[in-house]
């Protein structure tokens, strides 16, 4: 569609790339050229769009044509919704539920003493048996009372708003294995469409001038897996992420040259317009040809709507300061989380927040390495549902925080929480939910004595999936792409429950 469709936010694409087969040649040339050198930047990544297109995006021949979507037109799930947007903030590197959301008064009682128990290793087998007891203090917050720690005051605000899953289980402790999980619905199987994907492809976009799924990265740097965080796989690109860029401007070739601005831009547009529909009528029916003339449509309607969509300075300095942007330390997380408001509110239906790297992977220097994330993202996490709330937009939006795997209750390492860490464990940890439909103060589930194993009411990330899915009126179960010979899934077909006891 543009150019962060593909793989890169800041990939290009040669107009004088040769003629691909199946193109009338004459027109599509005409068309190629007139992008290339006539619409003003922002066609350019149009015309990269549809170089991609003609190459993926086909009809699978046991599918009837009908049945195959190349748009993103809003559509009608299998029932009502609760939810019409997710937002997901996903916290690479596996956030320690220990030292943050699920306090162990037994672990802190026998804090040096060995655990008895099998502790199943991560890969590096790194762990010891040397139970470490969470150096920070929890409390009861909120009406509910859910205990938080003083690692998340901003948390404990917002405590009565969210549903605290205390039972996540991945049944594996590696980061890439448990990322494809969350994201493409099978443990470390590459190449498959990310859950945004998913979601574009059941329900289009309510937004006809932004895409319908986009993606706001770090300064950083990619997140472990890169992009294959919201790869489309083998889906067509138009429901890849589109990447919006950390640093500012965040969406490349979006402003057209000065003496190309105004009527002239609008006479090169129409000329376009008028291409494409002598195209189709010669090439009726054609839905590949159909999106990529809605490709163009939405590349020209970005000039305006993405422009207006990321300037953050038409928020009041009240709103600045809910989401940290007076604070180094907040100031940038908290940015994009208030541009992931913004864009739900002006009709995107999926944005995903990742951080570079791993923050979370607290291998060693616990102490230091939790307290600095945990200051990073705080205050902005929580200020995100308090502004959608505020504004009306906590009920349809459905907001989603929590990494891949939680940590060990061993040590990792020799010297206490100041230069120890603690090892991956994927058998047990947090996450929470809130809005479009999410039972506020609640904790769903729980772990054992010591945090590692999900013992009461476990959900995987297909359960979690599902439960999404449904959320957005989606039945998973129906949500089919057809590719290689089969009907393919986001679960796979594998077991999958919908948690109904943390719906409202």
């Amino acid at each position: 569609m543009f150019a962060s469709r593909r793989r890169t936010a800041e990939a290009t694409c040669d107009p004088r790339a040769p003629q691909l087969p199946g193109a009338g040649p004459r027109m599509a040339g005409s068309r190629r050229q007139f992008l290339a050198h006539n619409a003003m930047g922002i066609g350019g990544v149009a015309l990269a769009w549809m170089l991609q297109q003609e190459r993926l995006l086909g009809t699978p021949p046991d599918v009837p044509r009908g049945e195959v979507r190349h748009d993103l037109k809003p559509r009608q799930g299998d029932f009502a919704p609760r939810a019409t947007a997710m937002i997901s903030l996903f916290m690479h590197g596996g956030p320690s539920h220990i030292d943050l959301t699920d306090p162990k008064p037994e672990l802190t009682r026998r804090d040096g003493q060995e655990f008895e128990g099998d502790i199943q290793f991560s890969f590096v087998n790194r762990a010891s048996k040397k139970l470490l007891a969470s150096p920070w203090k929890f409390a009861p917050r909120g009406q509910c009372g859910t205990e938080i720690s003083e690692l998340l005051p901003h948390l404990g605000e917002i405590v009565d708003d969210i549903c605290l899953i205390r039972s996540m289980h991945t049944g594996a402790n590696g980061h890439e294995v448990s990322i494809r999980y969350f994201n493409a619905g099978i443990p470390g199987v590459t190449g498959r469409p990310s859950l945004g994907s998913w979601v574009t492809y059941a329900l289009g976009s309510e937004s006809q001038n932004l895409p319908a799924y986009m993606v706001l990265t770090d300064p950083g740097g990619l997140p472990v897996d890169g992009v294959s965080n919201w790869s489309n796989g083998w889906m067509p690109p138009l429901f890849q992420g589109t990447v919006l860029r950390p640093t500012e401007p965040r969406i490349l070739n979006l402003e057209p040259p000065a003496h190309l601005r105004g009527p002239l831009q609008a006479e090169n547009l129409a000329f376009l317009d008028r291409l494409n529909e002598r195209h189709l009528a010669r090439h009726p029916g054609e839905a590949d040809l159909e999106a990529r003339i809605a490709s163009y449509e939405l590349a020209a309607g970005m000039q305006t709507a993405a422009k207006e969509a990321l300037d953050i300075s038409q928020e009041t300095a009240a709103t600045h300061a809910l989401y940290g942007l007076d604070d180094p330390a907040t100031r940038d997380y908290g940015t994009r989380c208030l541009i992931a408001r913004r864009l739900v509110e002006r009709g995107v239906r999926f944005v995903q927040l990742f951080l570079g790297g791993q923050p979370w992977d607290n291998h060693s220097s616990l102490r230091t390495g939790l307290t600095n994330i945990c200051k990073r993202t705080d205050r902005p996490a929580a200020a995100l549902v308090k502004d959608l709330k505020q504004r009306g937009l906590l009920d349809t939006t459905l907001v989603h925080w929590g990494g891949e795997i939680g940590r060990l209750p061993v040590t990792e390492g020799e010297g206490g929480a100041d230069k120890a860490g603690r090892d991956h464990n994927g058998q047990g940890f947090s996450m929470w939910l809130a809005g479009g439909g999410i039972r506020g103060g609640m904790v769903h589930g729980a772990t054992d004595e010591f945090g590692h194993r999900a013992v009461v009411d476990p959900v995987s990330p297909n359960d979690y999936q599902a439960t999404l899915l449904h959320l957005l009126g989606i039945d998973h179960n129906s949500l089919i792409y057809h590719h290689s010979g089969r009907a393919q899934q986001l679960t796979d077909g594998r077991p999958a429950k919908i948690v109904q006891p943390i719906f409202a």
